[in-house]
């Protein structure tokens, strides 16, 4: 179903030249070199190209021992097919897959094909494929046949043989027949963006939910498109031996192999289903927890790769991963933070959204979606940099409305990597998003001012208390100072005199616990 396959980066984000194997001789990376071939398909379709950036860490972002176990996995590209003494599982580990891309510009402009062939060589090198040539293809609509029509479909099938090429990465979704249609003219593996996507969820998910996850919206991908062939398809006999009393014409092989691996993944799908459900009353019992301790909870959301981890980071110092990859962060990352006027809140770090995000996908991870949705306040993290940061804006919103109450959620739009995009397009964006402020989360440039706009934002505690707080519960007045806003605060004979605004339950917490005049 899916290949572990895993990209690989020094300490800097750079990608390693010893561990991979997708560089040239002169030491140029695989992103350079996709965006090499990117340059070049889109030259051949009249469309220009735009260049892609570098991850660089910063002192916020912690030591990054996760992107060290990420990159620990060598691959090696080239090797033969004829291994011996090395399991499948190995040699999916071992091999580079070296990919031709396929997509159609008629749909939309030709920015926006250029921008979706950008995205789609670099969610393939992130799947840790070398991207060796592209067909950017002009049509109104997909061919119901091949994709592509049988004309282009046979001009591909020769750049995959001239190419030496292994896998074909479709920018768009296959229907089940489009793909065995196109399989059977190129003869190589057909894979589309939705299994490109998943193949590299597939790769980052770490938590034991995350990885039920994953699995959920592959085998849900998986399950109409299974194919089979010949006499392998006939494992279970059948004969008289179940079916004497149908009559004629009803006696055969018995349940074929493809139907015995579709009921075996409706089986694995019912017991992910429910393992997933079964995970969901922790994850509610934590809100539940912040809830009751008012605690106010801020989500991070935004297109991946926009930056949002940085910002966690640079915010939190919690030293999440930080990678130049698509969908680096998949399972959410909690960390308590505090306004200048010392409320304490949470912040929360999501997985990344794209353009035509598999719908698998945002029903598997419904639960972890849902954290947007109980959030107080959401920051969309939006490129600054990007091509295109309106169509990331209007992806990311898209699966908000997809999302129960997400779109209910007071929104912030930080325009992050001010450093390196254009002024022009930041006075734009901020023209059209009103609610929005300008931040690099890689130099500190307004953070500050993002900071404050959260203690803005925040709700801010309605009832005002002032009374004396006997000095054995200190615990209390601990939460006025965490959760409340402290007006006074005295010692006396009998306790912690204090006149502050808190919310409903500490408040009345407070009343029963005061000392009585």
């Amino acid at each position: 179903m899916t290949h572990p396959h895993t990209g690989h980066t020094d300490a800097t984000g750079q990608p390693d030249d010893a561990g991979r194997s997708d560089t040239t001789t002169t030491g140029r990376s695989a992103q350079d070199v996709a965006g090499d071939v990117v340059a070049r398909v889109l030259a051949r379709a009249g469309a220009a190209a735009v260049g892609t950036g570098r991850t660089e860490h910063t002192a916020y972002d912690g030591d990054q021992m996760e992107l060290e176990e990420r990159t620990s996995l060598r691959r090696v590209g080239g090797l033969s097919t004829e291994l011996e003494d090395v399991t499948e599982v190995e040699y999916r580990q071992l091999r580079l897959e070296r990919v031709v891309l396929v997509g159609i510009s008629g749909e939309g402009t030709p920015e926006e094909a250029e921008i979706s062939l950008r995205e789609l060589a670099a969610l393939a090198e992130t799947a840790g494929s070398q991207v060796l040539d592209g067909l950017l293809q002009r049509r109104q609509k997909p061919d119901p046949g091949t994709y592509l029509g049988s004309g282009k479909a046979a001009e591909l099938a020769q750049l995959v043989r001239a190419a030496g090429a292994d896998t074909v990465v479709v920018d768009g979704e296959l229907a089940p027949s489009q793909r065995r249609a196109l399989e059977d003219v190129v003869k190589v593996k057909v894979i589309d963006r939705t299994a490109l996507i998943l193949d590299i969820f597939a790769q980052h998910a770490k938590s034991r939910e995350g990885k039920a996850q994953v699995e959920l919206a592959q085998l849900e991908y998986l399950l109409p498109r299974l194919r089979g062939w010949g006499e392998s398809m006939s494992r279970q006999a059948g004969g008289q031996v179940g079916s004497a009393s149908a009559g004629m014409g009803s006696r055969g092989p018995g349940e074929t192999k493809i139907e015995l691996d579709r009921r075996r993944i409706r089986n694995r799908v019912a017991r992910l289903r429910r393992e997933i459900a079964a995970m969901e009353p922790a994850r509610a019992t934590m809100r539940a927890s912040r809830r009751r301790n008012a605690v106010p909870s801020v989500a991070i959301a935004g297109y991946t790769n926009a930056g949002k981890s940085s910002l966690l980071n640079r915010l939190t110092g919690a030293g999440v991963l930080v990678e130049n990859a698509l969908f680096a962060t998949l399972d959410p990352t909690v960390r308590r933070a505090q306004t200048p006027d010392g409320r304490q809140y949470t912040l929360t770090d999501t997985v990344g959204f794209v353009r035509h995000l598999p719908h698998q996908l945002v029903e598997a991870f419904r639960s972890t979606l849902e954290e947007v949705a109980e959030a107080d306040l959401v920051l969309h993290v939006v490129d600054a940099s990007h091509p295109d940061p309106e169509g990331q804006i209007s992806a990311v919103r898209h699966v908000f409305a997809d999302i129960p109450g997400a779109m209910d959620v007071p929104e912030v739009i930080v325009l992050n990597k001010a450093d390196v995009a254009d002024p022009a397009v930041v006075a734009r964006l901020r023209s059209r998003e009103l609610h929005s402020v300008v931040v690099s989360a890689h130099t500190g440039e307004g953070i500050a001012e993002l900071l404050a706009l959260i203690a803005d934002q925040l709700p801010r505690p309605g009832v005002q208390v002032e009374l004396v707080i006997p000095y054995e519960r200190g615990d209390l007045v601990s939460r006025v100072h965490e959760e409340g806003e402290i007006e006074t605060a005295q010692h006396t004979e009998q306790g912690t005199a204090i006149r502050a605004k808190v919310d409903a339950s500490l408040a009345a917490e407070l009343t029963a616990a005061a000392v009585r005049s």
